[in-house]
């Protein structure tokens, strides 16, 4: 990074991988969470138990929650029903809310609001921005006012992003590195944009409030940062284009070079055209906007599958069934690595490392097939849950 024998290089690695170390405890933590705790305020579990009237619960779910053992229904980590000599109403001692036992408040804890765009979301916006985003709003009360509206603080960070692009132009790795940090901190009011739209409607967690003027300008306002950082890139890499590496000379061709040249018996090969360097950048675009449009695509399918309200006893336990399952984690996990946020910090990460060039060539074409797979993982599971929540369900009601 800044050099073998650095302290510098030894102390932003040794941040690195604390960093990574502390996404990794926190996911475990999540999936912990996910299983052991109510995910929504709305279940209907949790309601009835905290409700003044008596818990009447029938007959089939009361089986299903002391053991599980309908198909179709999820053990819910929100009743313990010890004996059935216990009164009804001592049931609601026996509900706990994963607020009740968190260290860190829920206005900070990321883990508190479970939502689909939140097990999707990057570790660094969701574990690191969301609740500084969650501080500056409290501090500066852009949610509580009129005068810094979400779409403002879109639009100014497209010139933060522009300037980023400008330092990552530069021939300095210092005044790259400065450019990644601009970067950063555009992705940071990325968040807190997002976060203000949301707390202006009073809506809990992560999620896309798809069809609004928000969620468009929002999205536009990304594609613009991205742009600029690429055009960044591009300028970059055009004027200081990498070598091919070295070879000996006098494995290929004869000596003709001065002897000055030729006592070593090496020479570098020639630069890296620009429209190689091109090729690379493109490639890499095309990498975002397919992840882009995969994450988002995703986001608003299960978004509504997963939290739709107004939904019958029996698909709202489905919908849970699938939230707690180990195989949509490991989905939403794999969107996490490869949404467009995730290879934006993966590409700041390298610019951070001067390995810039590097890194493109390594991603040109993994980075597709990764892709693809994570796509098509995604899709085939997408089809089952459909099926197993909302067609399922039609086909048994039309077999009656």
């Amino acid at each position: 990074m800044v050099g073998p024998s650095s302290q510098v290089s030894k102390l932003l690695l040794s941040l690195l991988f604390l960093l990574i170390v502390f996404f990794v405890w926190m996911d475990v933590n999540l999936y912990i969470r996910i299983q052991d705790y109510p995910i929504r305020d709305t279940d209907p579990f949790l309601n009835a138990a905290n409700s003044s009237l008596l818990l009447k619960v029938p007959a089939p779910a009361a089986a299903a929650i002391a053991g599980g053992s309908h198909p179709s229904t999820v053990t819910s980590p929100l009743l313990v029903v010890p004996s059935s000599s216990m009164p009804q109403q001592q049931l609601s001692r026996y509900v706990v809310r994963y607020e009740d036992v968190a260290w860190v408040g829920c206005d900070l804890n990321p883990l508190c609001d479970v939502t689909v765009k939140a097990m999707m979301l990057d570790h660094t916006n969701h574990y690191l921005f969301a609740p500084i985003a969650t501080i500056t709003d409290n501090v500066a009360g852009f949610s509580k006012g009129d005068l810094v509206t979400p779409n403002m603080i879109s639009f100014f960070h497209v010139f933060v992003a522009i300037a980023a692009g400008r330092m990552v132009a530069s021939d300095s790795l210092g005044y790259r590195r400065i450019g990644v940090v601009l970067f950063q901190f555009r992705t940071f009011l990325d968040d807190l944009d997002g976060h203000v739209a949301r707390a202006k409607k009073n809506i809990r967690g992560e999620r896309s409030d798809i069809g609004s003027a928000g969620y468009y300008i929002d999205g536009i306002c990304d594609g613009l940062g991205c742009i600029a950082l690429m055009i960044g890139v591009f300028v970059f890499l055009k004027n200081n284009p990498p070598r091919r590496g070295y070879t000996q000379l006098q494995s290929i061709i004869p000596v003709t070079e001065s002897k000055s040249s030729s006592e070593s018996g090496v020479i570098y090969k020639v630069k890296v055209t620009t429209k190689k360097v091109a090729r690379k950048v493109l490639c890499y675009t095309g990498m975002l906007m397919l992840s882009s449009t995969g994450w988002n695509r995703y986001i608003a399918i299960y978004q509504d599958m997963l939290e739709r309200e107004g939904v019958t006893p029996t698909q709202y336990l489905h919908q849970e069934s699938v939230f707690r399952s180990t195989g949509f984690f490991c989905i939403a996990w794999l969107w996490r690595i490869f949404n467009v946020h995730a290879l934006l910090h993966f590409l700041l990460l390298s610019i951070f490392c001067d390995k810039l060039w590097e890194y493109l060539r390594t991603v040109q074409y993994a980075g597709y097939v990764a892709l693809l797979v994570v796509i098509s993982v995604a899709e085939m599971h997408l089809l089952g849950v459909q099926t197993f929540i909302y067609k399922s369900l039609t086909a048994s009601n039309s077999s009656l």
